[in-house]
């Protein structure tokens, strides 16, 4: 098992983090008064690398653990592998999940064509209507040159950049989960209403669930996970969330993206584990008032680790950071407009739609007659192509 988790390993680290590792060494030599240059790789990343690497250590782990059987077939283990609706961007597919699927032929009278079509129409609309336009007209200018916009502008940008993240990110996966159920094969959910979350660690159950649970089962758990005592419990929370942080790019700001999580997670596991249950602060925590600025507390912490995660570099987003703090009570005028304003209120809406409101809306869906449901996708795919940006980026996660 460990030379198949090395054998996964060896390609992902030499194509996407040879060149980060190398020019950090490079620097750390160079303190030295010694230049060594190691070279580049000079080719680009494959595409999909990560999702193939975790693809292909969950399985041999889970072969190892007993969670799964040895396929015989080695089409079987390429389509496992390589299965193109979720390749690029996820979510993260156990074999477990997968090909117990592929030992019986699906059926067509269980593919649930409404549920799939909203799934794909609500991607689209969140992808090219919401995500799209706002990091045209505010996000992306604003990032590129926040020393041009006042603390207003630049506090807007981030939370307008958490929407856009979100209705990026869950649009693909969205997209993915209703391409597969379309080709008689069930994804697992990847996000369930992250901003509404009380804590970081429930943010991280809601938020790239597939991810998190990956990073659970394959990294927290086997470097001990909660069973070494507290403090080996905050190590394995930090080095946990670092490295995941780490996976999502080769820069030093994705590594403190991660550690901000980490640090994060381990403070409020010893806030718990130091508040009496009893005690008045456990209390109030519990009260409406107190959930209600747990949500405040927990939703700007993650739109200021979100900074990092925009940035081009960390020394960017610290600057981003440092500028809102100068500009404070500053009368710069606002740029940003009314419509930016409706895509940040729309898109956080769609994260508030519970699981029942797309099962009441398939419900419904399933009731008109055929005609209807063609008359109904093509009108929606109209309007967003009519609705879309011309030079439309591609899906954030795409890079990873």
């Amino acid at each position: 098992m460990g030379i198949a988790v090395v054998c996964n390993l060896l390609p992902l680290c030499f194509f996407k983090y040879f060149d980060f590792a190398a020019a950090q060494i490079r620097s750390l030599i160079g303190l030295a008064g010694i230049d060594v240059d190691f070279g580049s790789t000079g080719v680009a990343v494959p595409v999909a690398i990560s999702f193939l690497t975790f693809h292909g250590i969950s399985y041999v782990v889970d072969i190892h653990r007993g969670k799964v059987q040895a396929s015989r077939s080695l089409i079987d283990l390429l389509l496992y592998i390589s299965f193109f609706p979720h390749l690029v961007a996820g979510p993260i597919v156990r074999a477990s999940e997968f090909l117990g699927q592929l030992a019986k032929p699906s059926d067509p009278r269980n593919i649930d064509l409404g549920g799939s079509t909203l799934l794909i129409l609500g991607g689209l609309f969140k992808k090219v209507v919401v995500a799209s336009h706002l990091s045209i007209l505010f996000v992306d200018p604003v990032f590129t040159n926040p020393q041009a916009y006042g603390s207003v502008d630049l506090i807007l940008a981030v939370y307008a950049y958490a929407i856009v993240i979100y209705c990026d990110f869950s649009a693909y996966t969205d997209i993915a989960i209703g391409v597969a159920d379309l080709l008689g094969y069930k994804f697992p959910r990847n996000f369930d209403q992250p901003y509404i979350a009380l804590s970081l660690q429930e943010f991280w159950r809601r938020w790239h669930i597939t991810l998190s649970t990956w990073l659970r089962d394959y990294l927290y758990i086997p470097l001990g996970g909660g069973r070494g005592g507290s403090w080996l419990t905050y190590r394995n929370l930090i080095l946990t969330m670092v490295l995941g942080g780490l996976w999502h790019g080769a820069g030093l700001q994705f590594i403190v993206w991660g550690a901000l999580h980490g640090f994060g997670l381990a403070a409020e596991r010893l806030m718990r584990e130091s508040t009496d249950a009893s005690g008045r602060f456990r209390q109030f925590l519990r009260s409406e008032a107190g959930q209600t600025l747990r949500w405040l507390v927990v939703f700007n912490f993650v739109c200021i680790a979100w900074v990092f995660f925009r940035s081009p570099d960390a020394a960017g987003a610290v600057d981003y950071l440092a500028t809102i703090a100068r500009r404070v009570g500053d009368r710069a005028p606002l740029t940003v407009s009314p419509l930016v304003l409706v895509l940040m209120m729309a898109g956080f809406l769609t994260q508030l739609l519970p699981p029942s409101a797309y099962e009441a809306a398939d419900g419904s869906f399933r009731k008109i007659a055929l005609a209807g449901k063609i008359a109904f996708s093509t009108t929606a795919i109209w309007t967003v192509i009519m609705l879309a940006p011309s030079g439309m980026a591609p899906f954030i996660y795409f890079q990873f």
